[in-house]
């Protein structure tokens, strides 16, 4: 579609906040699309000029950060609602860009910041693995390198949850009251996860520091919900031809969520007013988007990249994935959720299925399939052991797991090769060197990893079989016979 057959609606020049309240560490598109877009929408709405954002980027990437620098600290955002209409949108509420990566030379400035008294809030995108937790028990990875670096070296930290010990540290030196620290990435109950992070190091530290910690500083749970592939060329040209020449853009749906547990002891800005929910307990909607969006997504990358398919809307348009996905939904994922008050799974599921089918944004599959090994217990195994334990069907997301280990071989179906983009990527390579030609000891060899699979299911012979056979079907078969084998009536039911 020409540039002039797309109806943009273009909002107003950004207007600026004149103080840094909040710091986020995790400076990606995601952040840029979604928590900075509210941020946004609320100064603009209140005048409230006290909530800028310090955005850090502390991974060993500085690209972004001098392309924010460059433009002035304003960047675009722009808004898919279909391949017809786009707004786009100008944000300025980011008023500093820091590249604190492991060779950056801002890591002191941004400590100074976030032990500055009128940041109140630090929020976080590090993805999962950022917080080195084990995926299974939740315990801090003692041994990551990284960690081991920030308990020998408190004052200069590599991490994320190190930085938010240090900068804690100085904090209750100087009597200065803790800022409130708000996770924002796609993990059960991640406040308490953060908590956990933070303070098992802390306690490596100080002990005095970690009970201050447990006493002082809040953690209050999030669900964040915005589709946000990552950019291509073909999105800056796409962009370009509407007059947008902006390095730092990002694409991204029209829809978006974020609901917020009420505990901001040093106040937060009036994100009500935006359409944020602020609830006492976030576990509904976080249960209920980690298993019906991320679990689906997760089904559709592995799948589909063994299928060949390159896009979400692609592999959804396909009638077995599709097929899979309702399964999936009805069967396996919807009975071991605690909806939310006033909401419907059927209906969520049917908005998910014209949000995966929004062409314009192009998802990528490889982009969803990264880090599997951090998302899959939340995503899958949590609610398969619970269907296991109440005698359901387990037969979608046992497909999925198959897919997910044959995908971690590095290549398709018909041999393409692919990334295997994982914390433990070399752990699967050493395991299909001594596996590969024997898949019922693959399956078992996998199950032992328990940072992943919790002992009932390692221990669940009927659930290795399953694995076994979605397994030794997807490669003897394809992804489509491996659906109609194993799920007979998902195939059938979009047909």
């Amino acid at each position: 579609m020409s540039p002039s057959e797309i109806h943009v609606e273009r909002h107003p020049a950004a207007r600026l906040p004149r103080q840094i309240g909040i710091v986020h560490l995790g400076l990606g598109a995601f952040h840029r699309a979604h928590q900075a877009v509210y941020l946004q929408q609320c100064l603009e709405r209140t005048g409230d000029e006290t909530w800028g954002v310090c955005s850090a980027n502390i991974r060993a990437n500085r690209t972004l950060v001098e392309q924010l620098r460059a433009g002035g600290l304003r960047y675009h955002v722009a808004e898919y609602r279909d391949s017809e209409h786009l707004n786009l949108r100008q944000i300025g509420v980011i008023r500093e860009a820091l590249y604190a990566g492991p060779d950056g030379p801002d890591r002191e400035a941004l400590l100074a910041r976030m032990s500055d008294p009128d940041v109140r809030i630090v929020t976080l995108t590090v993805t999962e693995k950022g917080y080195f937790l084990n995926p299974a028990s939740g315990e801090l990875l003692t041994q990551a390198e990284p960690i081991v670096h920030d308990i020998a070296n408190p004052t200069t930290p590599h991490t994320a949850p190190g930085l938010l010990v240090a900068a804690l540290a100085r904090r209750r030196a100087a009597g200065t009251p803790p800022f409130t620290v708000l996770c924002c990435d796609n993990m059960p109950a991640n406040g308490q996860r953060t908590r956990r992070a933070v303070v098992a190091l802390a306690r490596r530290q100080d002990s005095a520091l970690a009970a201050w910690i447990e006493a002082n500083v809040a953690f209050p749970s999030s669900m964040v919900d915005r589709i946000v592939p990552a950019m291509t060329d073909a999105d800056r040209t796409r962009l370009a031809d509407l007059g947008v020449d902006d390095p730092a853009a990002v694409v991204c749906e029209a829809f978006r969520q974020w609901v917020i547990e009420e505990r901001f002891p040093q106040g937060r800005p009036d994100w009500a007013g935006d359409g944020v929910e602020m609830v006492t307990d976030v576990t509904p909607f976080e249960t209920m988007k980690l298993r019906l969006l991320n679990g689906a997504h997760s089904l559709l990358a592995y799948l589909g990249a063994l299928a060949g398919i390159e896009t979400v809307d692609v592999a959804v348009a396909r009638p077995a994935l599709c097929g899979l996905l309702r399964h999936y939904w009805q069967r396996e994922a919807a009975p071991t959720l605690d909806l939310p008050a006033g909401s419907d799974a059927a209906a969520y599921t049917e908005r998910l299925l014209a949000r995966f089918g929004n062409d314009s944004l192009r998802h990528r599959l490889q982009q969803i399939a990264m880090d599997g090994s951090q998302k899959l217990p939340q995503r899958w195994l949590a609610g398969a052991l619970e269907n296991r334990q109440k005698g359901r069907s387990q037969a979608a997301t046992a497909l999925g797991v198959a897919g997910w280990i044959r995908y971690t071989v590095g290549t398709d179906l018909s041999g393409q090769p692919h990334a295997v983009d994982d914390p433990l990527a070399e752990t699967f390579a050493t395991l299909h060197r001594r596996h590969g030609d024997d898949p019922a000891a693959l399956i078992d060899a996998f199950l032992a990893l328990d940072a992943l699979f919790p002992t009932a299911l390692r221990d669940d012979r009927p659930f290795a079989q399953q694995l076994l056979d979605a397994l030794r079907r997807l490669q003897n078969d394809g992804v489509e016979s491996a659906i109609a084998a194993l799920i007979p009536t998902a195939s059938d039911r979009d047909a």
